[in-house]
């Protein structure tokens, strides 16, 4: 829908059932896709690839350059997938040299006054409440659910069907399949509602809890832990997804409760 108050760059390719309300700013190098609706004085800047049956609502702000000092404006991209929500003053800043781009998945809800920084990768079906903040190149995987008012150290890798409780300080990994909370951020169990909602069985959930046992509650170094999981349980979907999420954590795992 063409609106006269908006500003809408010539060369943006904006799909023709795209809904574009007034003071909107869409800059060049912008594609939209079909059904997406963009809310009143949104601004969309250089590089945005907006997916379709999007929502957007007033003020937020896609694609701005990067708030990174390494910035030296080389063209890259901040990629949103189809379906999904930004609500009131999001801000996703497009990427660096470093990774090119900043991607937000499919099907997720970014709630009011979030900010995903510079090279960010937010899986699929992620949500974000309210005044949460990831610092640069932070990966959240699939599922991953964060509370209000969290703070995500740059370089933090967030695993899939995670679980954070509000007001957060994520300066370690969180693997799989968990909920963290308390300070500093820790284990706090599995976040087994959630896995039970996403159709997980009772016998996987059995297993992700064996694994965690021998991590968090065996009294074991995580080194040793993961040697005594791969020796003693049976392979898993689940278990090896685990183990290469600390395999692959240069940061390190977080800690549990009572380490």
């Amino acid at each position: 829908m063409k609106q006269p108050l908006a500003y809408i760059h010539p060369d943006a390719k904006i799909a023709p059932n795209v809904v574009i309300d007034p003071f909107v700013t869409i800059d060049k190098n912008v594609e939209i896709g079909e059904g997406t609706w963009i809310g009143s004085n949104v601004t969309i800047m250089e590089g945005a690839r907006i997916g379709k049956n999007c929502k957007i609502f007033p003020g937020a702000v896609v694609s701005a350059v990067p708030q990174d000092l390494k910035f030296k404006g080389e063209e890259t991209l901040a990629v949103v997938g189809d379906n999904t929500t930004l609500r009131e003053y999001v801000t996703i800043n497009r990427g660096t040299s470093a990774k090119n781009k900043t991607i937000v998945g499919n099907n997720c809800l970014i709630m009011a006054y979030c900010h995903v920084a510079h090279d960010c990768v937010v899986g699929n079906n992620v949500i974000m409440s309210n005044a949460t903040q990831l610092a640069g190149e932070v990966v959240v995987d699939d599922f991953a659910i964060l509370s209000g008012g969290i703070l995500v150290h740059q370089f933090t890798h967030i695993g899939s069907h995670v679980m954070i409780q509000g007001g957060s300080r994520v300066t370690k990994d969180v693997p799989p399949f968990v909920t963290a909370g308390r300070d500093p951020l820790s284990y706090a169990g599995i976040n087994s509602i959630g896995l039970r909602r996403r159709g997980f069985t009772s016998d996987q959930i059995r297993d992700i809890q064996d694994v965690y046992r021998y991590i968090y509650l065996s009294g074991m170094n995580t080194t040793h832990a993961v040697e005594r999981i791969t020796a003693e349980l049976p392979a898993t979907k689940e278990r090896d997804e685990i183990l290469l999420f600390i395999k692959n954590s240069p940061r390190g795992i977080i800690k549990g409760y009572f380490e």
